[in-house]
Parts: C-alpha cells; structure tokens; sequence
C-alpha cells in the first residue's frame, strides 16, 4: 500500500508543477472555450445550455492531454522500473482505452476549435463518431474476452455468473455509456473530476483486495493527476479536460470496473454518471420516437441549473451523492 501512496503522490506533484504552464500554454494557442451556439445531437439549438455556460467563454480546455501524458509516462515507467508483474494484455487494454478515447475527444475539441475548417477528415457527424466508439470498445471487449478470460459478471448472492461471448457486446457498452456519461457530466466545473476520484477510490478498494492489485498501480497515478486537476477545475474553473479527457476517463473508469470483475458495482459506484446520461437517453428517445421532450430539461445537472440551484452546490451534493453510491456498490462488491 505504501507503494500506491507513493505513484499517487508523485503523480500529483508532477501534475501540479505542470499545470500552471500548461494552462498558459493553451491560452498561447488559444485553445480556449469559443462563444458559440451549441446544438444538440439532432442538431438543435441548446439555447438554455448556451445561457447558463456563456460566462465560460476564454477558458482554456484540453487538461485532458496532460492527465493523459503524465498517467501514460508513470504508469510505463512504474511497471518497468520496478519489474512490477502484470499481464501485457492487460497493460495494453489499461492503455488503450486512456489514449484511443482521448484521441477520439481531441478531434471533437479541434473540431470546436476550427469550426471544422482547417484540419482533413473533420466532416465526421455524431452518429460517425458513436461508431467509432463502438469499435474501439469492441476491440477492448474483445481483449479482456479472448486474452484476459472476462466472460462473468458479479452477481451479489450467486457469485460470478459465467455468459460467455456475450461479455463483448456487454463490456462494450459499459465502456461506450460510461464514455459518454463522464463527457455529459463534465458540463459543471469539477462535476466529472470529483466524481471520478470517488469512484477510482472505491475501485482501488476492489483492486487492492484482490491477488496481485497490479490494477491498483494505474488507479493510484491516475487519482493522483486528477486530484490535482480538479484544484484548477472547481468553480470556477481556470482549465476543463475537454472532450480529450472527459472521453478517455470515461472509458477507462468503465475498463478498470471491468478488470476488477465487479461488474454488476459500476452501476452503482458510478450512480451519478448513470444518473446524468439517463436523464440525456429518457430526452433523446422521447425526441426521436414521440417527437416531444418527456423532461423539462437534460441532463439532470441542467435541470437543477434551471430551477436556480447554484452551480458550487450542484456539484457539492452530486460528489455527496456519488459518495453514498460508491459505498452501496462496493457493499455489493463484497457481499455474496
């Protein structure tokens, strides 16, 4: 455990000296928030999301690829320089989920940069990019099936329930919900990070329970960058992880779920995730299907932005609430 401690605070310290000058850095390149009309993904106007987020306008994002930088270098480094056993698979799916989904959010985030102009291959809709992710997701399902032996789920009362091949199309869309959950979460300032370092503690808990907790090493580093990330990201926010890094830690906060093998306690540690993108899901179907909205307003932190709550206790009780969900799903990790 000393040995965890130890990556988190390294990670941390790295963090927080680059971090100043890597904001710097983005506003010398003005990748900063642009005053815009959002739309939504029936490309709609979001009039009340462009009312409560104008104020933002000049912050810089993209912190995302700094987490991605330092988690990637440490986590190479930390099981190479001290021959740390662990499975390449496993590393390679740990890896592969942090940087493909990052690089996926970096084009949205040059995409909003550019208005799509400047950079090649920037005519791609959301339903293009929806099966980009599926595929990415695909391939690590496929990896934690065939080379790492994931085809179970945890079932609290009956142990490990085997179901075969159909753990790919599961695990893949655990990763894609997840993905997409953390990105629509991270439209409060420190709603996503704080969250994030909730569930990875509770996901540590699993990990370090477990023979080996070579997970456990990952899940330290990564903790640490992000707990100093959100010093800048809570309200109000000098840096926001952008699509870069909203879209990699949703996915690899669904890939370390999975790797732990509790699978049925994500759900549940990362409640207030499900939370945001079921509010967003129950407004698409009602769009697409009866052709009117079924709530007032999605996601649910929009919904309480519109009844006056201020943005700092939003955040303040989603980290509260997330909490208690962390505690109820490891509860259901470790009972049988």
């Amino acid at each position: 455990m000393s040995q965890l401690l130890g990556f988190a605070l390294l990670s941390a310290f790295i963090t927080s000296i680059l971090i100043v000058p890597f904001i710097d850095f983005l506003y010398k390149i003005k990748l900063r928030r642009q005053e815009q009309k959002t739309v939504d993904i029936f490309n709609k106007p979001t009039p009340l999301f462009d009312k409560f987020n104008a104020w933002k306008a000049g912050t810089p994002f993209g912190g995302g690829i700094l987490i991605i930088l330092v988690v990637t270098v440490l986590t190479l480094w930390g099981y190479g320089m001290f021959n740390i056993p662990i499975n390449a698979w496993e590393l390679f799916v740990i890896l592969f989920s942090f940087i493909s989904f990052g690089l996926l959010g970096l084009y949205d985030d040059l995409k909003k940069l550019t208005n799509g102009n400047k950079i090649p291959f920037f005519g791609l809709r959301f339903r293009h990019k929806f099966v980009i992710q599926w595929i990415l997701a695909f391939i690590i399902a496929f990896v934690l099936y065939s080379q790492l032996g994931y085809s179970f789920v945890f079932i609290r009362g009956f142990g490990l329930a085997s179901i075969g091949f159909l753990f790919i199309p599961f695990a893949a869309f655990v990763i894609v919900s997840f993905a997409n959950a953390f990105n629509i979460a991270d439209g409060l300032d420190g709603l996503a990070s704080g969250l994030l370092l909730i569930c990875l503690g509770a996901f540590l808990a699993i990990a370090s329970s477990q023979v080996g907790g070579t997970l456990g090493i990952f899940i330290t580093i990564l903790m640490g960058s992000v707990a100093s990330f959100l010093y800048f990201n809570i309200y109000k926010a000098r840096i926001w992880l952008g699509d870069v890094g909203s879209m990699s830690l949703g996915a690899s906060l669904a890939v370390i779920g999975l790797l732990t093998g509790r699978t049925i306690a994500i759900a549940f540690i990362g409640g207030v995730f499900v939370l945001e993108i079921g509010s967003s899901l129950i407004q698409i179907l009602g769009k697409k299907f009866l052709g009117r909205k079924l709530l007032p307003v999605a996601p649910l932190h929009l919904y309480l932005l519109k009844k006056g709550w201020d943005e700092p206790k939003i955040v303040m009780r989603a980290w509260l609430l997330g909490f208690f969900f962390a505690i109820l799903g490891l509860y259901l990790a470790f009972v049988r």
